[in-house]
């Protein structure tokens, strides 16, 4: 059987923010003919060592497997920042991809990155760069957000052009501002578009 083409929506989110960040990230890719959005979490990370998270989470998206990322045709991926850098658990993930590394199974796929932070200047910017890096060292193509997208101008909340971001005003405060979706949106049509045409 031969499996549809998709973009994989790939994210930890602690208070909710950045998975519903994920899903207007999903409906920009689901507006795109020929592709679909494929939406994965990845599980919490034990403060003790050798303890295993239960197969399935308890809610929301299904976790990722490493065969979902290398099947993949386009990555978006995304963390809440912390202290400027990806959180723990979806590291943790990255790190245990040095299988798709070593067969270049990611090369030449688009990748984006989008966050949440709960102060102005939390660092999103620099969590998306950390998400970045390693997908670089895979030799994935990084996507931005170009200022086409007139809500990165506009918006008094989150929005960068290194990816998507989410001013939360407190931990606990998950709502997207019309600009932060347009922009989720625009990021997922983005990737979508350029995923069908590197596979050309």
């Amino acid at each position: 059987m031969i499996q549809s083409p998709y973009v994989l929506v790939l994210f930890y989110s602690r208070h909710g923010s950045v998975s519903e960040m994920a899903k207007y990230i999903a409906r920009g890719i689901n507006k795109t003919n020929g592709i679909e959005a494929k939406i994965r979490q990845v599980p919490e990370v034990a403060d003790t060592t050798k303890v295993a998270a239960p197969a399935l989470p308890d809610d929301g998206a299904p976790y990722c497997t490493l065969e979902e990322l290398a099947d993949c045709s386009g990555l978006a991926i995304g963390s809440p920042s912390y202290f400027g850098s990806m959180a723990a658990p979806l590291k943790h993930f990255i790190d245990q991809t040095s299988t798709l590394w070593l067969t270049g199974q990611l090369i030449d796929k688009p990748a984006c990155g989008f966050t949440s932070a709960s102060t102005m200047h939390g660092g999103q910017e620099q969590c998306i760069h950390s998400m970045m890096t390693p997908l670089i060292h895979h030799g994935m193509v990084w996507l931005g957000l170009p200022y086409k997208n007139k809500e990165l101008i506009s918006t008094q909340a989150g929005g960068t052009p290194y990816g998507a971001s989410h001013l939360a005003n407190s931990t606990h405060e998950n709502t997207l501002t019309n600009d932060e979706k347009a922009l989720c949106e625009a990021q997922g049509k983005r990737i979508a578009e350029m995923a069908i045409k590197l596979k050309k």
